[in-house]
């Protein structure tokens, strides 16, 4: 592991689970940003429950996978998004329209890309999956 970038490190493991077929993995370190990111994952399906587990040091997450991601990565650089611009980068990132999240960080917390957009918000774009 590198752990110069845990949340890329997150996803990484993910995928590699999902594609051997795991039904669940676990994340370590645990830090608040992948749990959000994690969350908005839940939200829209990607991925089943998953838990906190203390280890006494930074915490593990134990997912529990659905073998829905095709594909889920960090986005680098953290670019800036305007609600306008979302499209460009739905085009960007996503393989189709209504295909994929796109997750940013905004002054409302962790959300994916379509709460931000009824919200009429932008961000910080984070992470995709489809």
């Amino acid at each position: 592991m590198s752990l110069v970038d845990p949340l890329a490190d997150a996803l990484s493991n993910i995928l590699n689970h999902e594609r051997v077929g795991h039904g669940e993995c676990v994340i370590k370190p645990a830090s608040k940003l992948i749990g959000n990111v994690l969350r908005v994952l839940q939200e829209e399906g990607y991925i089943g429950e998953f838990e906190l587990i203390d280890d006494g040091k930074a915490g593990i997450f134990r997912v529990k996978l659905l073998g829905r991601i095709n594909k889920c990565g960090v986005i680098r650089p953290r670019y800036s998004v305007k609600v306008e611009e979302m499209e460009k980068w739905e085009k960007r990132f996503l393989p189709a329209r209504n295909i994929g999240v796109l997750v940013l960080t905004t002054s409302h917390g962790v959300i994916s890309h379509k709460k931000a957009k009824e919200m009429g918000i932008g961000g910080k774009l984070l992470a995709y999956a489809y």
